[in-house]
């Protein structure tokens, strides 16, 4: 088939949920990489936006998911401890070992979201301030490049992984009926949050430099947008 024809494919069958072996054969195309490069490029616009129109959801979306996960994990952890180890608790459920790991790639790639905003990921600020603007500029230019292509990989790859778990009907182990899919589309997902953070910064260095504000500032965990 042509790439224009498995892009049609991966629309229609995606909107409509008739996912089939043809469905799957496009996800694997190259076409693929025509359809969620613009979608991530659309989509990360429109987190932009809805972050500038609500800026609670800005400054706690991420967060929000992050700590609920987290709690989750958690609580189902403690519990299989004690059910484990105490005589009187009822056995410990075959999914307390399945589903933690699954909420914990959802609030990895959340909290990975939210700190490409805050910008503490590894950026060699030390050094980028010593830099002249034009060279901060370059530097911040190429971060959003690189995370913005890193955003596009992912939400391709992982959209094959989501369709072809949902082809399959793979379900979660020591489920009945909890489906692998529902956990894994969430990456793309958070990937998309993650390239309207990337726009975001892009927007705000762009007019730093224009200004004349400062372009590197020191990175804080936790802190705030």
């Amino acid at each position: 088939m042509s790439i224009w024809a498995d892009m049609v494919t991966i629309v229609t069958s995606t909107l409509t949920g008739d996912i089939d072996f043809k469905t799957v054969q496009a996800y694997r195309s190259d076409a693929a990489w025509y359809v969620f490069g613009p979608l991530t490029l659309l989509g990360g616009t429109l987190v932009y936006y809805l972050y500038k129109a609500v800026p609670f959801l800005d400054r706690h979306l991420e967060r929000t998911i992050v700590v609920w996960t987290y709690i989750i994990i958690a609580a189902i952890i403690f519990v299989g401890v004690l059910q484990r180890f105490i005589p009187f608790v009822p056995g410990q459920p075959a999914w307390s070992t399945t589903i933690p790991p699954m909420l914990f790639m959802i609030m990895a790639w959340f909290g990975c979201a939210f700190n490409v905003r805050l910008r503490t990921h590894l950026s060699f600020n030390e050094f980028r301030s010593q830099f002249p603007r034009g060279g901060q500029l370059f530097c911040l230019l190429l971060d959003a490049a690189l995370w913005f292509g890193f955003c596009v990989i992912v939400v391709t790859t992982t959209s094959r992984v989501t369709v072809n778990s949902y082809d399959n009907f793979q379900i979660v182990l020591g489920t009945d009926n909890l489906m692998q899919w529902w956990f894994i589309i969430t990456v793309p997902v958070a990937f998309i949050l993650m390239a309207g953070r990337v726009i975001e910064n892009l927007v705000e260095d762009l007019r730093n430099y224009r200004t004349g504000k400062p372009m590197i500032v020191q990175s804080v965990i936790g802190g705030d947008v």
